[in-house]
């Protein structure tokens, strides 16, 4: 459109400022579809904001079998849907070390358990700033876990666990002592029975396409 709009002008200057507004515009809508959502507690304004995020998370639901709601409640307590969300760093006095974990992005997916991810599924480009591929990775490790520990996909405290600890570490109970993991295991456990039952008030219009364009 803004092609079109500037296709006549001749002047260095004016192609100059129009080569501008379209990287401004374009720095603009990369920066919107990547902030958090405003309202990260509702999952029905949170697919009114980010329109594409609902289908993402429907696709991966599709495929996995893993309710949008345990997907997008591992992403709250994971990232607060940071993008580029990673561990803090450890400092000794005044001088910054190295982070704890290599975790990093939406679903904070670990780099061995990220490439076992692309691996699995073929997916080489997926990128962990990516809503898209983060919620499909949620889906794919929960449907891991669900085949290979027994884990209900609606079980959403254990799913967590196994999530956080990882398929062995919850096989040897590594959380047992972990007050911290189990605290957010049980805010995972809350945050997707909320979703659920906000997104069984809205999901029909989701479905016809009310806030789409």
């Amino acid at each position: 459109m803004l092609g079109k709009a500037f296709a006549g002008v001749k002047s260095p200057r004016a192609r100059g400022m129009q080569a501008l507004m379209l990287v401004l515009i374009c720095s603009g809508l990369v920066a919107a579809c990547a902030s958090p959502p405003d309202n990260p507690d509702n999952i029905c304004k949170i697919f009114d904001e980010k329109r594409h995020w609902y289908k993402a998370a429907k696709k991966s639901e599709k495929r996995w079998g893993v309710p949008i709601s345990l997907q997008l409640a591992i992403l709250r307590i994971e990232s607060s849907y940071d993008n580029n969300a990673r561990p803090k760093r450890d400092w000794f006095l005044f001088v910054p070390l190295g982070r704890p974990s290599s975790a990093y992005g939406y679903a904070q997916a670990v780099d061995g358990t990220w490439k076992q991810y692309q691996r699995s599924t073929g997916r080489r480009g997926a990128d962990r700033d990516n809503f898209r591929d983060a919620v499909d990775f949620v889906g794919w490790y929960v449907n891991r876990s669900a085949r290979e520990l027994g884990i209900s996909k609606r079980d959403a405290y254990a799913q967590y666990l196994a999530y956080h600890e990882g398929i062995g570490g919850y096989k040897r109970r590594s959380y047992r002592k972990k007050s911290g993991v189990k605290n957010a295991a049980r805010r995972v456990q809350r945050q997707a029975a909320t979703y659920s039952r906000q997104l069984r008030g809205c999901r029909s219009k989701l479905e016809r396409g009310g806030w789409f364009f």
